[in-house]
C-alpha cells in the first residue's frame, strides 16, 4: 500500500496499519484523527527553501520486518561498531521498524526506569504515554508532517526516569536501516522527572546507498523540575530519502536540557530543534554540526524560547558545505514578555568548499522584554587560501589539507560534546563525509 500525493487513504486503512502495529487501542483513534488533519493543513514553510517539488507523501505505508538480534554478535560490522563497548545494558535496537534487541539493567529497572519501544510503551504504559505524546511538546496540527507522522508511526522508543533517580550510564538507542523501500516514521519521547537526571545517545544509521521514501522524525523531551537531560544524536540517513526531523524540548524549573547533534544525512532535510523554557532558571545548550555534500539540500532551524524568567538559552552551529550542496542555517533566540533576567545568545559559523556549494546563516533575535541580555554571531565563508598555501608548502596534498581544515573548522563544537560516545561517532563520520 502507497500513499499518493492525495494521500487516497480511509479511517479503516490507519486503524488497520495500527492493529498490525500491536499498539493500544486508543492509538488508533489518534492515528484516525491525525490522518483527518492531513489535508487540512499546510506544509511547513522553511525560509529560503522551496520544499513543493519534494517527495513527502508518496511513501510505503506498511512497517517491513526485519531481523531480531538474540546477541549483539549478530550484528552487521557498521552497526556493532557504534555500540558503547563499556556498556551494553542500557540499549535499544530497531532493526527498520522492526524492535530488534532491547537490554536494560535490573538496577534501573528496579528504580522504575522505563526503556521500550513505543508501541509497547501504548499498551503496558499508556497514562504515562498518553500524557507527552503529541500533547505539551510537537503538536499534530502543526503542519502536514508533523500530522504525517501522527498518522503513521511505525517506530519508536520511550523512555522514562522517575524522580529523583539518577541514570549513571548513558542509555543508547540506535535505529539502523538497511532496506532501500523502508520508510522511518519515528517517534521517540523522552521523560525525566524532578530532580533525575539522563545521558541518551542516539543513532540513525544507514547501510543503503540510496533509498526511496520517507524519514519522518519527531523527538519529545520533558525535563522536570531541576532534571537535567543531554540529548546526544548521530543522523546518518541516506541519498534519496526526504527527511523531516523535529526535536523538541520542554524544561520545567532550573533544569537543563543539552544537545549535541550531528546532521550527517546525505538526504535532502528540512531539520528543525526547538526548546521551550518554560520554567524559571532553566537552561537549553543547543549544539549542532552539519556536513552538507553532493547536490543535497539542508534547511537547519534552532530555536530556543524563553517564557520563564532567568532562563538561559545558548546556540552553537558550525557546518561545512561542499560541491553543490546547500546548507541554510537559521538560529532564532526568542525571550516573551515576562521572562525578565533570560540571556539568549547564539553563534553560526559555515565554511564553503566549492564555488558551486552554498551556505546562508541567518541569526535572528527576538525579544520581547526589557531586563534581558542576547547577542548573535554569524561567518559564511571560504577556505583562506593562505592556510591552504601553507599547508600544502609543507607538503601536503590539497585533499589532505582541506581535510585538515575542516576537522578544525569542526572542533570548537566537537570538542565541546559532552557525550564521549557522541563525540568519538562524529568524528568518524566527519572524516567518511570529507574523504
Amino acid at each position: 500500500m502507497t500513499v499518493e500525493t492525495k494521500l487516497a487513504l480511509t479511517e479503516q486503512d490507519v486503524r488497520s496499519f495500527s492493529k498490525k502495529m500491536d499498539e493500544a487501542a486508543w492509538m488508533s483513534d489518534f492515528r484516525a484523527e491525525a490522518l483527518a488533519k492531513v489535508e487540512q493543513i499546510p506544509m511547513p514553510k522553511p525560509d529560503k527553501t522551496r520544499i513543493d517539488r519534494w517527495n513527502f507523501t508518496e511513501f510505503p505505508v506498511h512497517a517491513v520486518e526485519s531481523a531480531t538480534y538474540e546477541s549483539l554478535e549478530d550484528l552487521p560490522a557498521q552497526a556493532h561498531e557504534l555500540i558503547d563497548p563499556d556498556n551494553h545494558e542500557n540499549l535499544y535496537i530497531q532493526h527498520n521498524n522492526t524492535p530488534a534487541y532491547l537490554s536494560l539493567s535490573e538496577d534501573l529497572k528496579a528504580k522504575g526506569v522505563i526503556l521500550t519501544d513505543i508501541f509497547t510503551a501504548t499498551r503496558e504504559h499508556s497514562d504515562l504515554v498518553k500524557k507527552y505524546y503529541m500533547t505539551d511538546g510537537v503538536k499534530v496540527d502543526e503542519h502536514k508532517l508533523t500530522a504525517l507522522n501522527a498518522a503513521f508511526m511505525n517506530g519508536g522508543v520511550f523512555v522514562y526516569v522517575p524522580k529523583n533517580v539518577v541514570v549513571e550510564e548513558p542509555i543508547q538507542v540506535l535505529f539502523f536501516h538497511d532496506n532501500e523501500q523502508a520508510s522511518l516514521f519515528n517517534h521517540v519521547i523522552i521523560v525525566a522527572e524532578a530532580n533525575s537526571s539522563l545521558s541518551y545517545i542516539e543513532n540513525y544509521l544507514s547501510t543503503v546507498e540510496e533509498a526511496k521514501g520517507q524519514a519522518n522524525i519527531v523527538s519529545e523531551v520533558f525535563t522536570g523540575d531541576n532534571a537535567e537531560v543531554t540529548y546526544g544524536a548521530v543522523d546518518v540517513l541516506p541519498k534519496g530519502f526526504t527527511t523531516f526531523v523535529s526535536r523538541r524540548g520542554v524544561t520545567g524549573r532550573d533544569s537543563r536540557l543539552n544537545w549535541a547533534l550531528g546532521l550527517m544525512n546525505d538526504s535532502n532535510t528540512i531539520a528543525e530543534n526547538i526548546t521551550h523554557l518554560i520554567g524559571d532558571g532553566s537552561h537549553s545548550d543547543m549544539k549542532t554540526v552539519v556536513v552538507g555534500r553532493g547536490d543535497q539540500r539542508e534547511n537547519i532551524t534552532t530555536k530556543i524560547i524563553s517564557f520563564g524568567q532567568n532562563t538561559n538559552g545558548m546556540i552553537l552551529k558550525h557546518g561545512v558545505v561542499k560541491d553543490s550542496a546547500t546548507t541554510i542555517f537559521n538560529g532564532i533566540g526568542k525571550i516573551e514578555n515576562g521572562a525578565t533576567g533570560s540571556n539568549a545568545e547564539q553563534e553560526s559559523r559555515m565554511l564553503i568548499l566549492s564555488d558551486r556549494a552554498r551556505a546562508d546563516a541567518n541569526p535572528i533575535l527576538l525579544i520581547e522584554e526589557d531586563e534581558v541580555t542576547a547577542g548573535h554571531a554569524a561567518t559564511v565563508g571560504q577556505v583562506d587560501p593562505l592556510e591552504m598555501f601553507y599547508l600544502m608548502s609543507r607538503g601536503i596534498t590539497k585533499k589532505e589539507a582541506e581535510r585538515l581544515i575542516i576537522h578544525g573548522f569542526l572542533a570548537p563544537v566537537v570538542s565541546q560534546l559532552k557525550l564521549e560516545g557522541v563525540k568519538k561517532q562524529l568524528t568518524e563520520v566527519i572524516e567518511r563525509k570529507v574523504r
